[in-house]
């Protein structure tokens, strides 16, 4: 691991140190939802906005990620990034209402929106096609790593400290990181300055409506208000795409997918990363619900499968350049389908299976995600890289978000009427389809290509 980062510029390494500090706070918040609602007396519906909320906001800013880069240098649009994410960590930390916290964590989730698809751009752009593969891979071990030690940190600290000293650690890692390296960051993107288009930015909102209609749903169904809301959303992504293709430098630039192996590349990204967080979902459940494991052993049993993930992500990376981008898909989506049926044929007997098949989830994510995003904007010119990662980072937590979704209205229709272990085994092997529908995607591919 440390080998790879070497290699990396030390701007790319501020990059993913601020990126990987952000990237563990997301995935925090889950463990502590228990103590949060005895602390402020709010149900566990009201709670999940902690997430939710956030991943709205990101969804949101992420869309303008191409035009920010365009119009702000990179240093001060980088700090204006840091700052608003302080901002909203230390408003949550110190908040005495459950309103406070929810404040911050929407502020937090802009922050997040805006530097994910900035710095992967950034660094996409600075490094020759060649060495992209091997950079990404870093990219996804920082990225994979972050998601799956998230839950462990909160787990440690939890255990023996209040829930604001969570806040408190990302606030100070974080200020540390971003006064120490002022030196270091460089304003390498090339500024094109256009005006900003207030109509586009309105219709934006059909991204964050339509996420917050797919995460709504175990809450409330398919409902009058869920309808309206999807059907604005849908009518309002027309008006942005609509809106884009007569604008001269537009917010986000579609002809991205002209380009053959953009939309393959895309898709399989956000197919790779729901099986990561379908294992971060079914894997502490099965410990804690099935084999009665304290939360902070069920934190700790995902750290061999994230571990398996950061050794493979710089590999992959290697691998891109050697064999292509469709034999490594059938790579990962294989070992995604082994680990999704372990789960489903052995996932009550021993919780040893389920470590095991949290190795092949998310080792076959290595061997998918981060080659995708690689592959894919490989086959855009450099000026359309920003607009490429940003459409795949969006569509990312849109296709994430659902699968959260559909996992949870599976587990909550099976719970009715068999056992939490069956009900999480059987939901374990109907998700068996995701990965054969990435199987049947890679034949698309040209396997001459996507390298």
């Amino acid at each position: 691991m440390f080998k790879n980062l070497r290699q990396l510029t030390p701007f790319s390494l501020v990059l993913l140190s601020i990126s990987f500090t952000m990237s563990i706070s997301q995935s925090t918040m889950t463990t502590a939802y228990p103590i949060l609602m005895k602390s402020f007396n709010v149900d566990a519906s009201t709670v999940q906005w902690l997430t939710t909320g956030f991943m709205v906001a990101m969804t949101l800013v992420m869309p303008l990620s191409p035009w920010l880069l365009d119009n702000i240098k990179l240093k001060p649009l980088l700090n204006t990034i840091v700052v608003i994410f302080l901002i909203g960590t230390a408003i949550a930390m110190l908040s005495p209402n459950f309103l406070g916290i929810i404040i911050g964590r929407l502020l937090e989730g802009v922050a997040v929106g805006a530097l994910f698809p900035t710095f992967q751009s950034v660094i996409m752009e600075n490094t020759a096609k060649a060495q992209r593969g091997l950079t990404m891979g870093v990219v996804g071990l920082v990225m994979g790593s972050a998601l799956a030690v998230g839950p462990i940190i909160s787990g440690i600290v939890l255990q023996w400290v209040s829930w604001r000293a969570l806040f408190a650690l990302f606030f100070i890692i974080l200020f540390i990181i971003i006064v120490s390296a002022q030196h270091v960051i460089k304003n390498t993107h090339p500024l094109k300055h256009s005006s900003f288009d207030w109509l586009s930015a309105a219709t934006l909102i059909g991204f964050g409506g339509l996420l917050y209609d797919i995460a709504s749903i175990p809450r409330t169904g398919l409902s009058l208000n869920w309808w309206l809301i999807f059907i604005i959303s849908c009518l309002l992504l027309a008006l942005f795409t609509i809106r884009q293709q007569k604008l001269a430098q537009p917010f986000l630039n579609l002809t991205v997918f002209k380009y053959q192996g953009f939309l393959p590349g895309l898709l399989l990204t956000g197919i790779s990363y729901s099986g990561l967080i379908i294992a971060t979902v079914l894997m502490p459940l099965f410990y804690q619900r099935v084999f009665h494991l304290e939360p902070l052993w069920s934190g700790l049993l995902m750290v061999p499968a994230a571990v398996f993930l950061s050794q493979l992500n710089p590999r992959t990376g290697r691998l891109l350049n050697q064999i292509g981008l469709k034999k490594l898909v059938y790579i990962g989506m294989t070992m995604m389908i082994l680990g999704y049926a372990l789960l489903a044929i052995a996932g009550t007997h021993a919780w040893v299976y389920g470590l095991v098949a949290a190795m092949l989830l998310e080792g076959g994510n290595a061997f998918v995600m981060m080659p995708a995003v690689t592959a894919a904007n490989n086959a855009l010119p450099k000026d359309l890289v920003s607009h490429g990662t940003a459409l795949i980072t969006t569509m990312r937590q849109v296709i994430g978000a659902g699968s959260v979704v559909v996992a949870t209205i599976l587990m909550t229709h099976f719970n009715e009427h068999i056992s939490i272990g069956q009900s999480l085994v059987r939901t374990s092997g109907w998700f068996i389809i995701v990965p054969v529908i990435g199987l049947l995607l890679a034949t698309r591919l040209q396997s001459h290509s996507q390298k």
